[in-house]
C-alpha cells in the first residue's frame, strides 16, 4: 500500500429522537493523520432512510472522490437507524466502504428495537445483516467491521496505519469531534 493515502471518516453529530435531523460529517484525511477537507450533510433521525443517498451525494459532488481508496463510517446508521445501505454506496462512487464499531452488534436487541419503532423495520435489519460483521483486533480492544470492495488484509493495514490511540482510526475521532460541535456548540464524547 502507498503512503499517504486519503481516506473519508464520516460520524453524525449529537441527536435527540425529536430532532428532525443531525449534521454528518465527513473528513478527507492523507494518512497517517493529515487533513486535507471537511464535507458537511444532514440526514433525518430515525425517519425515511436517506442516509445513503446524503452520503452519496455529498461524496460525489466533493473535490475528493477519485482520490478515496478507503471510506469508513462509524456505525451501520446515522441518525438513529437511518442505515446506510454500504453496498449501494460502494457500488454508486466505486470506492471501498467499512463500517467500523467499539462493541459487537447484538441483533436481537436491534431487532427488538426495530420492530417497535418502524413499519419498514425488516428492510432496515436486512440493510444491516446484510454484509458480514469482523472482529478485527487492535492493541486496545477489538472492533467489529462490515466492509465492501475491499479485503481483510489491506483493510487492516490501512486501520493499523490510521490508528494513532485508542482502538478507532483517527479520522473517525476527528470526524466525531467536528459532528458533535456543530451539534452541541462544543465537541464531546467519544468517537
Amino acid at each position: 500500500m502507498k503512503d499517504q493515502i486519503r481516506i473519508l471518516g464520516i460520524d453524525d453529530g449529537a441527536f435527540k429522537f425529536s430532532d428532525p435531523s443531525t449534521p454528518v460529517v465527513g473528513v478527507v484525511m492523507r494518512l497517517p493523520t493529515y487533513v486535507e477537507g471537511v464535507m458537511v450533510t444532514e440526514v433525518t433521525v430515525d425517519g425515511e432512510l436517506d442516509a445513503t443517498e446524503k452520503l452519496e451525494t455529498m461524496i460525489a459532488e466533493s473535490r475528493y472522490l477519485d482520490q478515496l481508496k478507503l471510506i469508513i463510517l462509524d456505525g451501520a446508521a446515522l441518525g438513529g437507524f437511518n442505515v446506510v445501505n454500504i453496498e449501494r454506496l460502494h457500488d454508486r462512487l466505486g470506492v471501498p466502504i467499512a463500517t467500523v464499531t467499539r462493541d459487537e452488534p447484538n441483533f436481537e436487541e436491534i431487532e427488538a428495537a426495530l420492530k417497535k419503532h418502524f413499519e419498514d423495520w425488516e428492510l432496515r435489519l436486512a440493510m444491516m445483516r446484510k454484509v458480514e460483521i469482523k472482529r478485527f483486533e487492535t492493541e486496545h480492544n477489538p472492533i467489529y467491521i462490515s466492509r465492501v470492495g475491499i479485503g481483510d488484509r489491506e483493510l487492516k493495514e490501512i486501520l493499523d496505519k490510521s490508528t494513532i490511540k485508542g482502538a478507532l482510526p483517527e479520522v473517525l475521532r476527528v470526524a466525531h469531534l467536528i459532528a458533535t460541535a456543530i451539534s452541541k456548540g462544543e465537541s464531546r464524547g467519544r468517537a
